[in-house]
């Protein structure tokens, strides 16, 4: 019996990237047509993808950064996912080691406000001074160990009081990072703070309203509708012209 080509049961889906990014239509992907109990949307559900942050937000600059995305619903020919990790690449990491320097690792569990609960690992490397002599700069034991804790903090403190989305948004331009760096001047100067990489260790029960929510909007800082009545003065100009002049014909 001559096998047909699976290729031929298989069919093309599009993936849609969440609304933090800025391309949303990043890829797509394949799966065999639904057979029987077989379902092809049960089988997409699940998939993680890997994808440069340069093309999630057509930016060049952020090309060090790989993010990948789990998809979670499928809607037609549309897979709908959510970020499930990021880690700097290969080749950025190796960049930034150097010799004479101290290198300082930290990672944390926080868990998020819609809670998720994230792994998180932060790299930094001590700076030399501009005016100093020596070739190394290393630091003391004592100096790390306090850096460490202060990495600790404040990456709790960045991640643990935000949503998921919110975090990630933090995640592109590494703010955390330069926020350590600023803290930590006091204790021992530092450079190259990266958060290098971050793991979803724990997901809530999957809301398809709070999901769509990340996918629905155009923009992610769209604006929220209004919960108070607009005030008298706020209304249309041209009711109010017609209101006066219905009033002065009576």
């Amino acid at each position: 019996k001559k096998a047909g080509d699976p290729f031929l049961r298989k069919e093309w889906y599009d993936i849609k990237a969440p609304g933090v990014f800025s391309v949303r239509n990043c890829g797509k992907t394949l799966v065999t047509r639904t057979q029987g109990t077989k379902i092809a949307s049960e089988q997409l559900k699940g998939r993680v993808l890997e994808l440069n942050l340069a093309d999630l937000n057509n930016d060049d600059d952020q090309a060090f950064k790989k993010i990948k995305l789990c998809i979670e619903e499928v809607q037609g020919r549309n897979c709908l996912t959510d970020f499930h990790a990021m880690c700097l690449t290969r080749d950025r990491l190796c960049s930034l080691i150097r010799k004479w320097h101290t290198m300082i690792e930290a990672h944390v569990d926080v868990k998020t406000t819609d809670g998720y609960v994230v792994r998180m690992f932060v790299i930094a490397f001590t700076k030399r001074r501009a005016d100093q002599v020596g070739t190394n700069c290393y630091a003391q034991s004592a100096q790390i160990r306090k850096i460490r804790k202060k990495m600790m903090e404040i990456m709790t403190k960045e991640a643990g009081t935000v949503q998921l989305r919110e975090l990630v948004k933090k995640l592109i331009p590494e703010s955390i990072g330069k926020e350590i760096e600023k803290q930590t001047q006091g204790i021992f100067p530092l450079k190259d703070v990266y958060i290098r990489k971050v793991k979803l260790i724990k997901k809530p029960k999957f809301d398809i309203t709070k999901f769509m929510e990340l996918h629905n909007d155009t923009d992610a800082d769209g604006g929220v509708a209004m919960l108070r009545p607009e005030a008298e003065e706020a209304q249309n100009l041209i009711t109010a012209e017609v209101k006066a002049a219905e009033e002065d014909d009576e």
